[in-house]
Protein backbone atom coordinates (compact mmCIF):
# COMPACT_ATOMS: atom_id res chain seq x y z
CA UNK A 1 0.00 0.00 0.00
CA UNK A 2 1.36 3.13 -0.83
CA UNK A 3 2.37 6.14 1.56
CA UNK A 4 -0.02 9.69 1.74
CA UNK A 5 2.60 11.24 -0.16
CA UNK A 6 1.99 9.16 -2.87
CA UNK A 7 -1.54 9.71 -3.51
CA UNK A 8 -2.46 12.64 -5.83
CA UNK A 9 -3.16 15.76 -3.94
CA UNK A 10 -7.12 16.84 -4.16
CA UNK A 11 -7.79 18.72 -7.20
CA UNK A 12 -10.61 20.05 -4.90
CA UNK A 13 -8.43 20.93 -1.85
CA UNK A 14 -6.77 22.89 -3.75
CA UNK A 15 -9.25 24.89 -4.75
CA UNK A 16 -10.85 25.28 -1.56
CA UNK A 17 -7.47 26.43 -0.18
CA UNK A 18 -7.75 28.82 -2.73
CA UNK A 19 -11.27 30.24 -1.73
CA UNK A 20 -9.89 33.15 0.57
CA UNK A 21 -7.29 34.08 -1.96
CA UNK A 22 -9.44 34.07 -5.56
CA UNK A 23 -12.38 36.63 -3.59
CA UNK A 24 -9.43 38.79 -1.89
CA UNK A 25 -7.83 39.12 -5.85
CA UNK A 26 -11.60 40.24 -7.08
CA UNK A 27 -12.34 42.53 -4.02
CA UNK A 28 -8.44 44.18 -4.73
CA UNK A 29 -9.38 44.55 -8.05
CA UNK A 30 -12.94 46.31 -7.51
CA UNK A 31 -11.08 48.46 -4.72
CA UNK A 32 -8.46 49.68 -6.82
CA UNK A 33 -11.01 50.72 -9.27
CA UNK A 34 -9.17 48.49 -12.32
CA UNK A 35 -12.77 47.34 -13.72
CA UNK A 36 -14.34 51.35 -13.48
CA UNK A 37 -11.07 52.25 -15.10
CA UNK A 38 -10.91 49.73 -18.11
CA UNK A 39 -14.50 50.86 -18.57
CA UNK A 40 -14.03 54.56 -18.92
CA UNK A 41 -11.38 54.23 -21.14
CA UNK A 42 -13.38 52.55 -23.68
CA UNK A 43 -10.26 50.58 -24.98
CA UNK A 44 -7.83 47.76 -23.71
CA UNK A 45 -4.94 49.22 -21.63
CA UNK A 46 -1.21 47.93 -20.64
CA UNK A 47 -0.41 47.15 -16.93
CA UNK A 48 1.79 50.09 -16.91
CA UNK A 49 -0.86 52.70 -18.31
CA UNK A 50 -3.85 50.97 -15.57
CA UNK A 51 -1.42 51.21 -12.68
CA UNK A 52 -0.12 54.97 -13.64
CA UNK A 53 -3.70 55.36 -13.73
CA UNK A 54 -4.22 54.04 -10.25
CA UNK A 55 -1.44 54.83 -8.59
CA UNK A 56 -0.35 51.63 -7.88
CA UNK A 57 2.75 49.84 -8.42
CA UNK A 58 4.02 48.42 -12.15
CA UNK A 59 4.76 44.97 -11.02
CA UNK A 60 2.14 44.61 -8.52
CA UNK A 61 -0.38 45.72 -10.99
CA UNK A 62 0.58 43.28 -13.75
CA UNK A 63 0.22 40.46 -11.05
CA UNK A 64 -3.34 41.53 -10.00
CA UNK A 65 -4.31 42.00 -13.62
CA UNK A 66 -3.12 38.59 -15.02
CA UNK A 67 -4.47 36.57 -11.93
CA UNK A 68 -8.09 38.50 -12.60
CA UNK A 69 -7.88 37.25 -16.72
CA UNK A 70 -7.34 33.51 -14.77
CA UNK A 71 -10.18 33.86 -12.92
CA UNK A 72 -12.02 35.55 -16.37
CA UNK A 73 -12.88 39.19 -14.83
CA UNK A 74 -10.74 40.37 -17.47
CA UNK A 75 -9.53 39.48 -20.99
CA UNK A 76 -5.96 40.14 -22.37
CA UNK A 77 -4.86 40.57 -25.54
CA UNK A 78 -0.92 39.92 -26.88
CA UNK A 79 0.09 42.83 -29.05
CA UNK A 80 3.40 44.05 -30.62
CA UNK A 81 3.42 46.90 -27.67
CA UNK A 82 2.48 44.18 -25.14
CA UNK A 83 -0.43 43.20 -22.89
CA UNK A 84 -3.85 45.11 -23.18
CA UNK A 85 -6.17 44.23 -20.83
CA UNK A 86 -9.96 44.59 -21.04
CA UNK A 87 -13.21 43.57 -18.75
CA UNK A 88 -15.26 40.76 -19.44
CA UNK A 89 -18.67 41.17 -19.83
CA UNK A 90 -19.06 39.81 -16.42
CA UNK A 91 -16.84 42.67 -14.94
CA UNK A 92 -18.77 45.47 -17.49
CA UNK A 93 -22.32 44.35 -15.71
CA UNK A 94 -21.68 43.51 -12.27
CA UNK A 95 -18.09 44.70 -11.42
CA UNK A 96 -18.26 48.32 -12.50
CA UNK A 97 -19.40 51.30 -9.80
CA UNK A 98 -21.74 52.77 -12.73
CA UNK A 99 -23.62 49.55 -13.36
CA UNK A 100 -27.12 49.49 -12.23
CA UNK A 101 -26.25 45.71 -11.15
CA UNK A 102 -23.07 46.88 -9.64
CA UNK A 103 -22.07 44.74 -6.74
CA UNK A 104 -19.23 46.63 -5.92
CA UNK A 105 -20.32 47.95 -2.55
CA UNK A 106 -21.15 44.39 -1.44
CA UNK A 107 -18.10 43.32 -2.22
CA UNK A 108 -16.64 46.33 -0.53
CA UNK A 109 -19.07 45.28 2.73
CA UNK A 110 -17.63 41.67 2.76
CA UNK A 111 -14.03 42.90 2.09
CA UNK A 112 -13.71 45.36 5.00
CA UNK A 113 -16.26 43.92 7.51
CA UNK A 114 -17.07 40.36 7.11
CA UNK A 115 -14.29 39.13 6.41
CA UNK A 116 -12.73 40.69 9.45
CA UNK A 117 -15.25 38.76 11.58
CA UNK A 118 -14.79 35.47 9.57
CA UNK A 119 -10.62 35.73 11.07
CA UNK A 120 -12.24 34.28 14.41
CA UNK A 121 -14.65 31.72 12.84
CA UNK A 122 -13.04 28.86 15.41
CA UNK A 123 -13.83 31.30 18.01
CA UNK A 124 -17.53 32.09 16.98
CA UNK A 125 -18.04 28.37 16.80
CA UNK A 126 -16.31 27.69 20.11
CA UNK A 127 -18.46 29.66 21.94
CA UNK A 128 -21.56 29.79 19.32
CA UNK A 129 -21.73 34.29 19.32
CA UNK A 130 -21.02 36.50 17.07
CA UNK A 131 -17.38 38.15 16.62
CA UNK A 132 -17.64 41.65 17.00
CA UNK A 133 -15.61 42.35 20.30
CA UNK A 134 -12.39 40.19 18.31
CA UNK A 135 -12.85 41.68 15.11
CA UNK A 136 -13.57 45.43 15.94
CA UNK A 137 -13.35 45.83 20.01
CA UNK A 138 -16.81 46.70 20.41
CA UNK A 139 -19.96 44.77 22.16
CA UNK A 140 -21.64 42.00 20.10
CA UNK A 141 -24.31 41.93 22.51
CA UNK A 142 -26.59 44.36 19.77
CA UNK A 143 -25.87 43.01 16.63
CA UNK A 144 -27.31 45.83 14.49
CA UNK A 145 -25.28 48.09 16.76
CA UNK A 146 -22.19 46.82 15.97
CA UNK A 147 -23.10 46.64 12.58
CA UNK A 148 -24.00 50.10 12.79
CA UNK A 149 -21.20 51.25 14.95
CA UNK A 150 -20.52 54.09 12.78
CA UNK A 151 -22.37 56.25 9.75
CA UNK A 152 -20.16 55.06 7.41
CA UNK A 153 -20.29 51.72 8.41
CA UNK A 154 -24.17 51.63 7.97
CA UNK A 155 -23.86 53.25 4.54
CA UNK A 156 -22.01 50.26 3.26
CA UNK A 157 -24.06 47.70 4.71
CA UNK A 158 -27.31 49.47 3.05
CA UNK A 159 -25.32 49.95 -0.25
CA UNK A 160 -24.53 46.39 -0.33
CA UNK A 161 -27.98 45.08 0.59
CA UNK A 162 -28.96 47.61 -2.46
CA UNK A 163 -26.50 45.93 -4.47
CA UNK A 164 -28.17 42.55 -3.47
CA UNK A 165 -31.88 43.12 -4.37
CA UNK A 166 -31.08 45.26 -7.49
CA UNK A 167 -29.97 42.00 -9.40
CA UNK A 168 -32.25 39.24 -6.78
CA UNK A 169 -35.36 41.75 -5.67
CA UNK A 170 -37.47 40.51 -8.53
CA UNK A 171 -37.32 37.13 -8.46
CA UNK A 172 -38.26 36.86 -4.87
CA UNK A 173 -41.22 39.57 -5.42
CA UNK A 174 -42.24 37.52 -8.82
CA UNK A 175 -42.47 34.48 -6.81
CA UNK A 176 -45.89 35.02 -5.91
CA UNK A 177 -48.51 37.24 -6.92
CA UNK A 178 -48.38 39.76 -4.69
CA UNK A 179 -50.80 42.29 -6.84
CA UNK A 180 -53.97 41.73 -4.41
CA UNK A 181 -52.15 43.33 -2.01
CA UNK A 182 -51.32 47.41 -2.44
CA UNK A 183 -50.36 48.29 1.18
CA UNK A 184 -47.05 46.99 2.15
CA UNK A 185 -44.83 47.39 4.62
CA UNK A 186 -41.02 46.60 4.46
CA UNK A 187 -39.98 45.71 7.67
CA UNK A 188 -36.04 46.53 7.86
CA UNK A 189 -36.31 47.94 4.27
CA UNK A 190 -32.70 49.79 4.84
CA UNK A 191 -32.29 51.59 1.80
CA UNK A 192 -35.27 50.44 -0.23
CA UNK A 193 -34.16 48.69 -3.45
CA UNK A 194 -36.59 46.14 -2.89
CA UNK A 195 -39.31 48.40 -2.13
CA UNK A 196 -38.48 49.92 -5.59
CA UNK A 197 -38.38 46.69 -7.16
CA UNK A 198 -41.85 46.12 -5.64
CA UNK A 199 -43.26 49.76 -7.32
CA UNK A 200 -41.76 48.01 -10.56
CA UNK A 201 -43.57 45.02 -10.06
CA UNK A 202 -46.90 46.07 -9.20
CA UNK A 203 -47.51 49.77 -9.87
CA UNK A 204 -50.75 49.75 -7.93
CA UNK A 205 -48.89 49.05 -4.81
CA UNK A 206 -47.72 51.42 -2.48
CA UNK A 207 -44.76 50.64 -0.19
CA UNK A 208 -43.46 51.94 3.82
CA UNK A 209 -40.03 51.24 4.82
CA UNK A 210 -39.87 50.69 8.52
CA UNK A 211 -36.57 50.63 9.87
CA UNK A 212 -34.30 52.48 12.40
CA UNK A 213 -34.31 56.20 12.14
CA UNK A 214 -30.84 56.92 11.86
CA UNK A 215 -31.39 53.97 8.86
CA UNK A 216 -34.44 56.36 7.24
CA UNK A 217 -32.45 59.40 7.75
CA UNK A 218 -29.87 58.22 5.26
CA UNK A 219 -32.30 56.43 2.81
CA UNK A 220 -33.61 59.57 2.15
CA UNK A 221 -30.60 61.32 1.90
CA UNK A 222 -28.95 58.89 -0.25
CA UNK A 223 -30.92 56.17 -1.79
CA UNK A 224 -34.69 57.19 -1.72
CA UNK A 225 -35.71 60.26 -3.81
CA UNK A 226 -38.82 62.62 -3.07
CA UNK A 227 -39.66 61.48 -6.49
CA UNK A 228 -40.74 57.87 -5.80
CA UNK A 229 -43.66 59.02 -3.84
CA UNK A 230 -44.97 55.14 -3.47
CA UNK A 231 -42.44 54.88 -1.34
CA UNK A 232 -42.53 55.96 2.34
CA UNK A 233 -41.02 55.76 5.64
CA UNK A 234 -41.66 54.31 9.13
CA UNK A 235 -39.34 55.02 12.09
CA UNK A 236 -39.26 52.35 14.62
CA UNK A 237 -37.70 49.74 16.15
CA UNK A 238 -40.06 46.55 15.43
CA UNK A 239 -39.09 44.69 18.48
CA UNK A 240 -39.89 47.76 21.01
CA UNK A 241 -42.50 49.93 18.95
CA UNK A 242 -46.11 48.99 17.53
CA UNK A 243 -46.57 47.68 13.66
CA UNK A 244 -49.11 49.52 11.80
CA UNK A 245 -51.70 48.02 9.85
CA UNK A 246 -51.42 46.94 6.35
CA UNK A 247 -51.88 43.66 4.17
CA UNK A 248 -48.79 42.57 3.34
CA UNK A 249 -45.80 42.91 5.63
CA UNK A 250 -41.92 42.26 4.12
CA UNK A 251 -38.93 40.61 5.58
CA UNK A 252 -36.39 40.56 3.98
CA UNK A 253 -33.11 38.77 4.92
CA UNK A 254 -34.28 39.75 8.46
CA UNK A 255 -35.81 37.07 10.25
CA UNK A 256 -32.18 34.64 9.48
CA UNK A 257 -30.58 37.60 11.79
CA UNK A 258 -32.58 36.36 15.37
CA UNK A 259 -33.15 33.07 16.95
CA UNK A 260 -36.13 31.30 16.97
CA UNK A 261 -38.13 33.20 20.32
CA UNK A 262 -37.06 36.80 18.48
CA UNK A 263 -38.60 35.59 15.23
CA UNK A 264 -42.01 34.04 16.99
CA UNK A 265 -41.87 37.55 18.91
CA UNK A 266 -41.71 39.48 15.54
CA UNK A 267 -43.83 37.29 13.72
CA UNK A 268 -46.42 37.42 16.55
CA UNK A 269 -46.54 41.31 16.20
CA UNK A 270 -47.05 41.09 12.92
CA UNK A 271 -49.49 38.64 13.18
CA UNK A 272 -51.77 41.06 15.03
CA UNK A 273 -51.01 43.98 12.91
CA UNK A 274 -52.49 42.48 9.78
CA UNK A 275 -55.48 42.96 7.58
CA UNK A 276 -57.69 40.12 7.42
CA UNK A 277 -56.73 38.27 4.23
CA UNK A 278 -53.20 39.78 4.41
CA UNK A 279 -49.93 38.14 4.88
CA UNK A 280 -46.47 38.22 5.07
CA UNK A 281 -44.00 37.56 2.95
CA UNK A 282 -40.13 35.73 3.96
CA UNK A 283 -37.34 36.49 1.53
CA UNK A 284 -34.75 34.46 2.75
CA UNK A 285 -31.89 31.65 1.62
CA UNK A 286 -33.40 28.06 2.04
CA UNK A 287 -31.53 25.30 3.57
CA UNK A 288 -32.73 22.10 1.77
CA UNK A 289 -34.96 19.68 4.64
CA UNK A 290 -31.88 17.74 5.27
CA UNK A 291 -29.65 20.39 5.60
CA UNK A 292 -27.75 18.84 2.90
CA UNK A 293 -27.45 21.92 0.72
CA UNK A 294 -27.62 24.60 -0.97
CA UNK A 295 -23.63 25.07 -0.32
CA UNK A 296 -24.46 29.25 -0.32
CA UNK A 297 -26.60 29.03 2.29
CA UNK A 298 -24.77 26.88 4.51
CA UNK A 299 -21.94 29.65 3.73
CA UNK A 300 -24.74 32.01 4.92
CA UNK A 301 -25.73 30.47 7.94
CA UNK A 302 -21.89 30.76 8.90
CA UNK A 303 -21.86 33.84 8.19
CA UNK A 304 -25.13 34.41 10.41
CA UNK A 305 -22.99 32.47 13.57
CA UNK A 306 -20.21 35.23 13.15
CA UNK A 307 -21.98 38.74 12.44
CA UNK A 308 -25.46 38.36 13.95
CA UNK A 309 -27.42 35.95 16.94
CA UNK A 310 -29.52 33.72 13.60
CA UNK A 311 -28.78 31.23 11.26
CA UNK A 312 -29.92 30.02 7.80
CA UNK A 313 -33.67 27.50 7.73
CA UNK A 314 -35.54 24.94 5.86
CA UNK A 315 -38.74 26.08 4.05
CA UNK A 316 -40.17 23.73 7.27
CA UNK A 317 -38.82 25.46 9.61
CA UNK A 318 -40.28 28.73 8.63
CA UNK A 319 -43.32 27.54 8.25
CA UNK A 320 -43.47 26.32 12.22
CA UNK A 321 -42.49 30.05 12.87
CA UNK A 322 -45.01 31.44 10.70
CA UNK A 323 -47.71 28.30 11.89
CA UNK A 324 -46.66 29.73 15.79
CA UNK A 325 -47.94 32.78 14.61
CA UNK A 326 -50.92 31.94 13.75
CA UNK A 327 -50.75 32.43 9.81
CA UNK A 328 -52.10 29.85 7.67
CA UNK A 329 -51.99 28.75 4.26
CA UNK A 330 -48.12 28.69 4.06
CA UNK A 331 -46.93 28.59 0.08
CA UNK A 332 -43.10 28.01 -0.29
CA UNK A 333 -41.63 28.68 -3.70
CA UNK A 334 -37.79 28.44 -4.62
CA UNK A 335 -36.59 30.82 -7.29
CA UNK A 336 -33.38 28.62 -7.84
CA UNK A 337 -31.48 31.93 -7.03
CA UNK A 338 -29.82 33.39 -3.99
CA UNK A 339 -33.02 33.70 -2.22
CA UNK A 340 -36.27 31.98 -1.89
CA UNK A 341 -40.13 33.29 -0.98
CA UNK A 342 -42.17 32.03 1.55
CA UNK A 343 -45.76 33.35 1.67
CA UNK A 344 -48.06 32.90 5.25
CA UNK A 345 -51.83 34.24 4.84
CA UNK A 346 -53.58 35.28 7.88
Amino acid sequence: MGSAEDLDYPQIIVQYSNGFLISKVMFTACELGVFDLLLESGKPLSSDAIAAHLGADTIGMERLLDACVGLKLLAVEMTQEGALYRNTEISNIYLTKSSPKSQYHIMMYYSNTVYLCWQYLADAVREGRNQYERAFGISSKDPFGAMYRSDEEMLKFMAGQNSVWSICGRDVLAAFDLSPFTQIYDLGGGGGALARECISLYPNSAVTIYDLPKVVQVAKEQFVSPEERQITFHEGDFFIDSIPEAELYIFSKILHDWDDDKCKQLLAKVYKACKPGGGVLLVESLLNEDKSGPVETQLYSMNMLVQTEGKERTAAEYSKLLEAAGFGVIQVKRTGKLYDAVLGRK
